[in-house]
């Protein structure tokens, strides 16, 4: 292994000056130290980041611990967090805990072994409550992404997804639908809970009555098996003439359960649902959904979680909370109806 003792001797100063160029610290000419650089190009010296961390208390690591990085939400939403980090001289390191708090738990010990200097995280869910406090125990600045736990005041970036379900059902009310079915994420997860708020209190607005057969609260993960959602439209009767879809994982796992059963969208069966379908959408743009900002939930969580790091020591500031406003797309997966199908 190359050290910095080898650099110094084949460039001919100090291991100190290698030290100071690796560090960009101290006045050092721009002769020395393009020599310097040169020679540990020529060495292919890499630096120990470790060791540099122990010595500074900084690792210049931040981490991101999202749910599920295949869902096109959370893609973009890294890319935002990604471009954050890298603008302040951040490196980031990704997990991805599919929404199991024990793969989460796993990911906070690696985030302690690494000494990474903040995390953004989309936690599981209110279970999630440990973790963060284990966080907070070690002094690791974090910032909430799309999700609020109960019991833990932090700096947190969200979307309105009440206002985003209100939106939903007062968009398939317009067209007709009197029948309106949710198909939603665990009550643990605190957007589930205010989409479900939402969906009922605009069932209530439009004079729609809620009947809780009519709401499934399941993982909004993907899946393989569609048996929860085949027992759900079984006990549907009658059938609704719209779903909401708590977000674009299970509308998807909703068109298959559908095509499955011969019933086509929209012209048999409405639906919409949160989040887009990221270049899938672009290709054929169909769903009906509410568009979250996925790239700003990263880019400015990462802006809060970096001006918290540089603020460590000081007591007693407040709290940030960031609610980002969501845009309904209407497009083809809606259709009118003038009376109950």
């Amino acid at each position: 292994m190359v050290t910095i003792y080898d650099i110094a001797a084949k460039a001919g100063v100090s291991a100190m000056t290698v030290s100071r160029v690796i560090n960009n610290t101290g006045k050092i000419s721009d002769k020395t130290r393009t020599k310097v650089r040169r020679v540990m190009e020529e060495l292919n010296y890499v630096p120990n980041h470790m060791a540099r961390s122990l010595v500074l208390q900084q690792s210049n690591l931040l981490f991101l611990l999202i749910t599920d990085i295949t869902n096109p939400f959370y893609t973009t939403l890294a890319r935002g967090a990604e471009d954050a980090a890298k603008k302040h001289g951040y490196r980031l390191l990704f997990g991805n805990s599919d929404e199991n708090v024990e793969k989460e738990k796993d990911y906070v010990d690696t985030i302690l072994a690494t000494r990474a200097d903040g995390v953004l995280v989309a936690p599981a869910g209110d279970p999630s409550l440990p973790h963060l406090e284990t966080l907070r125990k070690h002094r690791v600045p974090f910032v909430l992404l799309d999700r609020e736990v109960p019991g833990m005041d932090s700096d947190v970036v969200l979307g309105d997804s009440k206002e985003g379900a209100r939106k939903l059902v007062d968009h398939l009310s317009a067209q007709g639908h009197r029948r309106i079915a949710l198909i939603n994420g665990s009550p643990y997860i605190s957007s589930a809970r205010l989409r479900l708020e939402g969906y009922k209190e605009a069932l209530k607005l439009n004079d729609l009555v809620y009947d809780e057969n009519y709401v499934l609260e399941t993982a909004f993960e993907p899946r393989s098996d569609l048996s929860e959602i085949e027992s759900w439209l079984d006990r549907m009767k009658p059938l609704p003439s719209a779903i909401v879809a708590g977000n674009n994982v299970l509308a998807v796992e909703v068109i298959r359960t559908l095509h499955g059963r011969g019933i086509q969208v929209p012209q048999q069966m409405s639906l919409v649902c949160f989040d887009d379908l990221g270049p899938y959408s672009e290709i054929d743009p169909f769903l009906t959904v509410i568009a979250q900002q996925a790239y700003q939930f990263g880019y400015l969580g990462m802006q809060m979680l970096v001006e918290r790091i540089q603020q460590r020591g000081e007591s007693g500031l407040p709290w940030k909370k960031i609610v980002l406003p969501a845009d309904m797309i209407i497009r083809r997966s809606v259709a009118a109806i003038s009376a109950p199908k």
